[in-house]
């Protein structure tokens, strides 16, 4: 049961010292925020190691893992719709497992976005780079960084918009994508030949072994989905935002992760270099000779990598002031000026920026120490949800039905479920030499925010 210091946050309240978050989010913002967010840097980018290991069967771990997805998009839509907070699974782990639970939660969260930023803003400065090699890729990464941060900066419809066409970008490149791999699979396609079944021959051809890696590179490109549930809170209408977000997963995950898999597999051998080399996406449309589509293809890549970078930004700040307002934190994190949590964006992208910097300082030790930290806490993150939302149901069940706007399916089995699955993938990831660093790694700093939550937790209590 949670500890009596525990803050009950009202609904559509996100506040401190009187002083509110803005609700300057429209429901454009949100439909389009919750399309393009399932589109991010991990499908474009990590997707083509994930194809390397696992061959065809790529498409089965994408399916896998997908549907682990949408029961934790489930369980956390449930909750943000019965209680909307900037703090979105952290203030719900808050409430219903106690103070220590939402600091662990909230704060490994926020590092993990915070290292993101830096390693996004690191991927699209080599992009330009590339196009561009005259130039030294920390001061594209500065420019991004000055960019976003001054967006994030001032009103929060700024970011908004950002993301609208961002995503607008992405969801017609990705779309074009599907139906010219399509009509090329089909032999429709003028100028090409249908490659038929194949490329899909050896399904299987790294065994169980590849499978394991193809799905545990699936599972962590579906990262980033959470910021919906923190953004819906600073919208004009929290609960419609995130009950029409999460009702839409599963055909958004099923048509752009697993079908765009399904497509590249399908078009280029999986054991092809430029799969890996160039990205899964540019690798099949150079496949299919499309005059400059693979360049087209790059500048997309991009596109998604500066919208992640811009909406970690976002969700790193929005934590940081959650856990603030809840004490749980630093309190000039929590200011706010023009409904803008102005310090927690600035200590954010300093945060970000730091990581850029120790990549070129530190690569052999530090960095790479900081990468294997934040390895799995998506899996935390998500087994603090699962939990959250078991306790909570029957709380919410009995205290106020009429806030489950959107209800689990088949609770509690398919939650049960869900727990199981992270479980075996904790498992997996303890089997494989380069995960179990990560599994170890992330571990270590889960049990020290837990520590020093509970302490607090313990302090404030006798206080």
């Amino acid at each position: 049961m949670p500890s009596s210091t525990t803050v009950e946050t009202p609904p559509q309240q996100d506040q401190h010292d009187g002083v509110a978050l803005a609700h300057g989010l429209k429901q454009r913002h949100l439909s389009m925020i919750a399309l393009g967010g399932v589109i991010g840097a991990g499908l474009f980018v990590g997707s083509g190691a994930g194809i390397a290991a696992a061959g065809p069967s790529i498409v089965v771990a994408y399916a896998v893992s997908g549907l682990l997805v949408m029961l934790v998009m489930r369980m956390l839509g449930e909750m943000s719709a019965a209680y909307p907070s900037s703090g979105s699974f952290s203030a719900h782990a808050e409430r219903a497992i106690g103070p220590w639970a939402g600091f662990t939660a909230g704060w490994s969260f926020w590092v993990l976005l915070c290292t993101a930023v830096g390693l996004e803003g690191i991927g699209a400065a080599h992009i330009v780079h590339g196009w561009l090699p005259g130039t030294p890729e920390w001061a594209w990464v500065a420019l991004f960084m000055v960019v976003f941060c001054g967006a994030n900066l001032t009103a929060v419809k700024n970011f908004g918009e950002f993301e609208f066409w961002f995503a607008a970008l992405k969801v017609g490149a990705i779309s074009l994508f599907l139906i010219l791999g399509v009509l090329a699979i089909a032999g429709v396609l003028p100028g090409t030949d249908s490659p038929g079944a194949s490329n899909l021959t050896d399904f299987l051809p790294g065994g169980s072994e590849g499978l394991v890696v193809g799905l545990l590179a699936s599972v962590f490109a579906y990262g980033g989905l959470e910021t919906i549930t923190i953004a819906a809170a600073e919208s004009e209408n929290p609960v419609r935002g995130v009950a029409s977000a999460v009702r839409t997963a599963m055909w958004r995950i099923a048509v752009f992760y697993i079908g765009s898999m399904a497509v590249v597999v399908t078009l280029v051998p999986w054991d092809s270099k430029e799969v890996v080399e160039k990205g899964p996406y540019v690798a099949a449309l150079d496949h299919l000779g499309i005059p400059g589509a693979g360049q087209l293809m790059n500048v997309v890549v991009l596109v998604a990598l500066l919208s992640a970078m811009n909406a970690n930004i976002y969700g790193s700040s929005r934590i940081a002031y959650s856990l603030v307002r809840r004490g749980q934190g630093p309190k000039a994190l929590g200011r706010v000026s023009g409904g803008v949590p102005r310090v927690a964006v600035l200590v954010s992208c300093v945060f970000g920026f730091v990581c850029v910097l120790l990549s070129y300082w530190r690569p052999d030790d530090v960095f790479p120490w900081l990468l294997n930290m934040i390895g799995a806490v998506i899996l935390v993150v998500w087994i603090f949800i699962a939990v959250s939302q078991l306790l909570l149901r029957r709380r919410v069940e009995r205290e106020a039905p009429e806030k489950l706007v959107v209800r689990m399916w088949a609770f509690p089995v398919l939650t049960w479920v869900a727990l199981a699955g992270m479980a075996a993938i904790f498992v997996l990831m303890a089997r494989e030499t380069d995960t179990r660093v990560q599994l170890y790694s992330t571990g270590a700093m889960t049990l020290f925010l837990a520590a020093v939550g509970y302490v607090r937790q313990r302090v404030r209590a006798r206080a």
